[in-house]
Protein backbone atom coordinates (compact mmCIF):
# COMPACT_ATOMS: atom_id res chain seq x y z
CA UNK A 1 0.00 0.00 0.00
CA UNK A 2 2.86 2.45 0.63
CA UNK A 3 4.34 1.55 -2.80
CA UNK A 4 1.23 2.73 -4.70
CA UNK A 5 0.67 5.71 -2.54
CA UNK A 6 4.45 6.74 -3.51
CA UNK A 7 3.77 5.73 -6.79
CA UNK A 8 0.94 7.78 -7.00
CA UNK A 9 2.72 10.90 -5.66
CA UNK A 10 5.45 10.53 -8.28
CA UNK A 11 7.99 12.52 -6.13
CA UNK A 12 11.29 11.50 -5.40
CA UNK A 13 10.58 9.78 -2.63
CA UNK A 14 7.81 9.84 -0.15
CA UNK A 15 7.96 9.66 3.49
CA UNK A 16 5.90 8.09 5.89
CA UNK A 17 6.03 7.94 9.51
CA UNK A 18 4.24 6.79 12.67
CA UNK A 19 4.18 7.38 16.70
CA UNK A 20 4.21 10.16 18.93
CA UNK A 21 5.90 12.23 21.79
CA UNK A 22 8.73 13.01 19.43
CA UNK A 23 9.89 9.63 18.58
CA UNK A 24 8.77 8.01 14.80
CA UNK A 25 9.00 4.71 13.08
CA UNK A 26 10.08 6.53 9.66
CA UNK A 27 9.88 4.94 5.95
CA UNK A 28 11.04 6.05 2.68
CA UNK A 29 9.82 4.88 -0.80
CA UNK A 30 10.58 6.52 -4.04
CA UNK A 31 7.53 5.64 -7.28
CA UNK A 32 9.09 2.41 -7.41
CA UNK A 33 10.57 0.97 -4.32
CA UNK A 34 12.03 1.47 -0.67
CA UNK A 35 15.55 2.97 -0.25
CA UNK A 36 17.39 3.58 3.32
CA UNK A 37 17.74 6.70 3.73
CA UNK A 38 16.59 10.31 2.37
CA UNK A 39 17.10 13.44 3.55
CA UNK A 40 14.53 15.69 1.64
CA UNK A 41 11.46 13.95 3.22
CA UNK A 42 12.72 13.35 6.47
CA UNK A 43 13.13 17.22 6.62
CA UNK A 44 9.65 17.78 5.40
CA UNK A 45 8.29 14.97 7.79
CA UNK A 46 10.06 16.81 11.00
CA UNK A 47 8.69 19.84 9.44
CA UNK A 48 5.44 18.65 10.11
CA UNK A 49 5.93 17.38 13.59
CA UNK A 50 7.40 20.63 14.65
CA UNK A 51 4.60 23.01 13.05
CA UNK A 52 1.32 20.72 11.80
CA UNK A 53 1.76 18.35 15.32
CA UNK A 54 2.89 20.92 17.99
CA UNK A 55 5.50 19.04 19.18
CA UNK A 56 7.11 21.17 21.96
CA UNK A 57 10.32 19.40 22.53
CA UNK A 58 13.75 20.32 21.44
CA UNK A 59 14.69 16.59 18.97
CA UNK A 60 12.20 14.52 17.07
CA UNK A 61 13.83 10.97 17.05
CA UNK A 62 13.12 8.71 13.80
CA UNK A 63 13.37 5.19 13.84
CA UNK A 64 14.70 3.43 10.38
CA UNK A 65 16.49 0.94 8.87
CA UNK A 66 20.17 2.80 9.22
CA UNK A 67 19.63 3.37 12.77
CA UNK A 68 18.13 6.69 14.48
CA UNK A 69 17.70 10.37 13.13
CA UNK A 70 17.31 13.31 14.85
CA UNK A 71 15.74 16.33 13.76
CA UNK A 72 15.56 20.22 15.43
CA UNK A 73 14.13 23.39 14.30
CA UNK A 74 14.77 26.82 15.51
CA UNK A 75 11.80 28.38 13.58
CA UNK A 76 13.42 28.83 10.91
CA UNK A 77 15.61 26.16 9.80
CA UNK A 78 14.85 22.15 10.04
CA UNK A 79 19.01 20.62 11.13
CA UNK A 80 18.67 16.49 10.11
CA UNK A 81 21.57 14.60 12.27
CA UNK A 82 22.82 11.87 9.74
CA UNK A 83 24.91 9.39 9.57
CA UNK A 84 28.42 10.71 7.84
CA UNK A 85 29.56 8.00 5.07
CA UNK A 86 33.20 8.08 4.01
CA UNK A 87 33.74 7.78 0.33
CA UNK A 88 36.94 5.04 -0.63
CA UNK A 89 38.63 6.04 -4.40
CA UNK A 90 37.66 3.87 -6.86
CA UNK A 91 41.24 2.23 -8.48
CA UNK A 92 39.30 2.91 -12.52
CA UNK A 93 36.20 4.88 -14.04
CA UNK A 94 33.55 2.40 -15.25
CA UNK A 95 33.86 2.00 -19.15
CA UNK A 96 30.50 3.43 -19.27
CA UNK A 97 30.46 6.56 -17.29
CA UNK A 98 31.66 9.15 -19.56
CA UNK A 99 28.79 7.99 -22.32
CA UNK A 100 26.52 7.63 -18.85
CA UNK A 101 27.08 11.53 -17.59
CA UNK A 102 28.58 12.73 -21.21
CA UNK A 103 31.25 13.88 -19.34
CA UNK A 104 34.52 12.23 -17.35
CA UNK A 105 35.02 13.09 -14.01
CA UNK A 106 38.23 13.93 -12.20
CA UNK A 107 38.08 11.22 -9.45
CA UNK A 108 35.31 8.74 -8.52
CA UNK A 109 34.58 7.42 -5.12
CA UNK A 110 31.70 5.57 -4.26
CA UNK A 111 29.62 4.60 -0.61
CA UNK A 112 25.93 3.61 -1.14
CA UNK A 113 26.08 5.72 -4.01
CA UNK A 114 29.19 6.99 -6.50
CA UNK A 115 30.69 10.19 -6.36
CA UNK A 116 31.93 11.82 -8.95
CA UNK A 117 34.48 14.50 -8.88
CA UNK A 118 34.10 17.36 -11.38
CA UNK A 119 36.34 20.30 -12.02
CA UNK A 120 33.86 23.39 -11.65
CA UNK A 121 30.38 24.67 -11.43
CA UNK A 122 29.74 24.98 -15.27
CA UNK A 123 30.49 20.80 -15.57
CA UNK A 124 28.39 20.16 -13.16
CA UNK A 125 25.25 22.70 -15.23
CA UNK A 126 26.34 21.03 -18.33
CA UNK A 127 25.90 17.17 -17.32
CA UNK A 128 23.26 15.62 -20.09
CA UNK A 129 23.02 12.13 -18.04
CA UNK A 130 21.53 9.09 -20.02
CA UNK A 131 19.28 7.41 -17.56
CA UNK A 132 19.43 4.18 -19.49
CA UNK A 133 23.09 3.60 -18.76
CA UNK A 134 23.18 5.48 -15.46
CA UNK A 135 20.71 2.45 -14.68
CA UNK A 136 23.20 0.10 -15.21
CA UNK A 137 25.52 1.14 -12.71
CA UNK A 138 26.55 -0.66 -9.40
CA UNK A 139 25.27 1.72 -7.40
CA UNK A 140 21.87 3.32 -5.68
CA UNK A 141 22.35 6.89 -7.18
CA UNK A 142 25.00 9.11 -9.00
CA UNK A 143 25.90 12.16 -7.19
CA UNK A 144 28.10 14.79 -9.13
CA UNK A 145 30.06 17.48 -7.22
CA UNK A 146 32.50 19.99 -7.82
CA UNK A 147 33.67 23.59 -6.01
CA UNK A 148 31.01 26.15 -5.99
CA UNK A 149 31.06 29.75 -7.23
CA UNK A 150 29.00 31.43 -4.33
CA UNK A 151 29.04 28.29 -2.15
CA UNK A 152 31.55 25.70 -0.70
CA UNK A 153 30.22 23.25 -3.09
CA UNK A 154 27.43 22.60 -5.86
CA UNK A 155 26.08 18.91 -6.70
CA UNK A 156 23.69 16.89 -8.67
CA UNK A 157 22.11 13.83 -7.91
CA UNK A 158 20.78 10.82 -10.29
CA UNK A 159 18.88 7.82 -9.79
CA UNK A 160 17.20 6.66 -12.47
CA UNK A 161 17.15 2.71 -11.22
CA UNK A 162 15.09 3.64 -8.38
CA UNK A 163 12.78 5.90 -9.90
CA UNK A 164 14.28 9.27 -9.68
CA UNK A 165 15.71 10.19 -13.13
CA UNK A 166 16.90 13.60 -11.19
CA UNK A 167 16.57 14.49 -7.43
CA UNK A 168 15.74 18.13 -6.50
CA UNK A 169 17.95 18.18 -3.44
CA UNK A 170 18.96 15.36 -1.58
CA UNK A 171 19.98 14.96 1.92
CA UNK A 172 21.67 11.14 1.64
CA UNK A 173 23.51 12.44 -0.69
CA UNK A 174 25.27 14.62 1.91
CA UNK A 175 25.77 12.11 4.38
CA UNK A 176 28.85 11.42 1.39
CA UNK A 177 29.21 15.20 0.33
CA UNK A 178 29.72 16.72 3.23
CA UNK A 179 32.73 14.52 5.15
CA UNK A 180 34.89 15.19 2.01
CA UNK A 181 34.33 18.76 1.26
CA UNK A 182 35.53 18.85 4.98
CA UNK A 183 38.35 17.29 4.32
CA UNK A 184 39.26 18.55 1.13
CA UNK A 185 38.22 22.93 2.09
CA UNK A 186 39.56 21.83 5.99
CA UNK A 187 36.08 23.55 7.35
CA UNK A 188 33.73 21.77 9.49
CA UNK A 189 30.74 24.39 8.57
CA UNK A 190 29.72 24.80 4.43
CA UNK A 191 27.37 25.54 2.62
CA UNK A 192 26.10 23.91 -0.59
CA UNK A 193 24.07 24.27 -3.41
CA UNK A 194 22.29 21.46 -5.11
CA UNK A 195 21.42 22.55 -8.87
CA UNK A 196 18.52 20.54 -10.04
CA UNK A 197 15.96 22.55 -12.02
CA UNK A 198 14.47 23.27 -8.58
CA UNK A 199 17.74 23.69 -6.43
CA UNK A 200 18.25 23.91 -3.21
CA UNK A 201 20.19 24.92 -0.31
CA UNK A 202 21.94 23.04 2.38
CA UNK A 203 23.65 24.36 5.52
CA UNK A 204 25.88 21.21 6.52
CA UNK A 205 28.55 20.64 9.55
CA UNK A 206 30.99 17.58 9.53
CA UNK A 207 30.80 15.88 13.22
CA UNK A 208 32.87 13.07 12.73
CA UNK A 209 30.65 10.19 12.78
CA UNK A 210 27.56 12.43 11.97
CA UNK A 211 26.69 15.05 10.09
CA UNK A 212 24.38 18.04 10.38
CA UNK A 213 22.23 19.18 7.06
CA UNK A 214 20.22 21.70 7.29
CA UNK A 215 17.42 23.41 5.09
CA UNK A 216 14.06 25.38 4.89
CA UNK A 217 10.40 23.75 4.58
CA UNK A 218 6.94 25.17 3.47
CA UNK A 219 4.06 23.84 3.83
CA UNK A 220 2.09 23.88 0.20
CA UNK A 221 -0.71 21.10 0.14
CA UNK A 222 -2.87 19.32 2.71
CA UNK A 223 -4.81 16.46 1.17
CA UNK A 224 -6.70 13.06 2.63
CA UNK A 225 -6.19 9.86 1.23
CA UNK A 226 -8.84 7.42 -0.12
CA UNK A 227 -7.65 3.82 0.54
CA UNK A 228 -9.53 0.94 0.34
Amino acid sequence: MLQHIAAENNLSETAFFVGRDGTYDLRWLTPTMEVDLCGHATLAAAYIIFRELGYRGDVVRFRTKVGELGATYDGTLVTLDFPAWTATRCDEVPAMMADALGWVPCELFKTRDFLAIFRDEDEIRSLKPDPSLLARLDCLGMICTAPGRDCDFVSRFFAPGAGVPEDPVTGSAHSTLIPYWSARLGKKKLFARQLSQRGGELFCEDRGKRVGIGGHAVLYSRAQLEVE
